[in-house]
């Protein structure tokens, strides 16, 4: 565990550095929700087997009200995290939940599924964050999974330098998150920094990841990270971890997991392996025979 900058004892020593910055950019889904798309369809082979992650926030409530009505999906999982506010989640396999301040929503399209998510609330801010986790090809018919976890069931600890740590998947520090997947080894931690701390994580080298700062600052390798920016790490098979710095307050999301490899076809709310499967996902839909 990390402890006090006179006494710490690094256990990544030879961290990554930063490829690339990227800005997220600004669109909207659903019923008009405004978010920004961070993880666009474009980075999907670098950062394999990630497809998309989107960040919202805003106390507009035109900005969200309008939610996301009934939707279709197939071939990946859907890892939403709300950081404010609060969403009903209602699907076809007969799952509901509501998503509150600091809780996850785990949902395994597989085969097919029909879901909507929507605000439960009328004024105030709505904050949170969606990630696409692609799903091995023997998976993609599997069949339909979900779970909701409040903010209390998420494991949590801090370390000796004050570093407050979610664990939503993986492993760290010796903490195991709240999901593990075999096949894509997820790691999703949710960062809050103190100014002046550091935090590290080990990673194997052959995972990919990337940091998103959506609050403060924080120093990667030497480079600047602003907020509202993605870090790409770099693959290096000398590395071992990462070293994450904030000269002050920051919050960030430490996202790594193994690629899988496998070619990635996607039409909107289907990522299969070939286009044929894509085909066979839009006729099941268009006949009702999806979920």
């Amino acid at each position: 565990m990390t402890t006090d900058t006179a006494t710490r004892t690094l256990r990544v020593t030879e961290p990554r550095k930063v490829e690339r910055l990227v800005a997220g950019r600004a669109t909207s889904d659903g019923d008009g929700v405004k978010l920004t798309r961070v993880l666009t369809q474009p980075l999907q082979s670098r950062l394999d087997p990630f497809l998309m992650l989107d960040a919202f926030g805003s106390d507009n409530p035109d900005d969200y009200i309008g939610g996301f009505p009934d939707h279709p999906h197939r071939g990946f999982e859907t890892i939403t995290y709300m950081i404010a506010g609060r969403m009903q989640h209602r699907d076809s396999a007969g799952n509901e939940g509501l998503l509150e301040n600091g809780g996850v929503q785990w949902m395994t399209a597989g085969r097919g599924v029909i879901h909507s998510e929507l605000p439960q609330q009328e004024e105030g801010v709505m904050e949170g964050f969606q990630l696409w986790l692609n799903l091995p090809g023997k998976d993609k018919m599997s069949a339909p999974w979900y779970r909701d976890f409040g903010a209390a069931d998420l494991p949590r600890f801090t370390t000796e330098a004050g570093v407050a740590v979610t664990v939503i998947a993986g492993e760290s520090h010796g903490t195991q998150g709240a999901v593990t997947r075999e096949a894509t080894a997820p790691l999703y931690l949710d960062l809050h920094l103190p100014a002046g701390a550091s935090f590290e994580q080990a990673l194997p080298a052959g995972h990919n990841a990337f940091v998103y700062v959506y609050r403060g600052e924080l120093r990667i390798a030497g480079e600047q990270v602003p907020v509202q920016r993605m870090a790409i790490l770099a693959n290096d098979p000398q590395s071992d971890g990462v070293l994450l710095e904030a000269a002050g307050e920051t919050r960030a999301l430490l996202i790594a997991g193994r690629p899988l490899n496998e070619p990635i076809a996607q039409y909107g709310p289907f990522v299969m392996n070939t286009e044929q499967e894509i085909y066979q996902a839009l006729n099941d839909f268009r006949d009702g025979t999806l979920a």
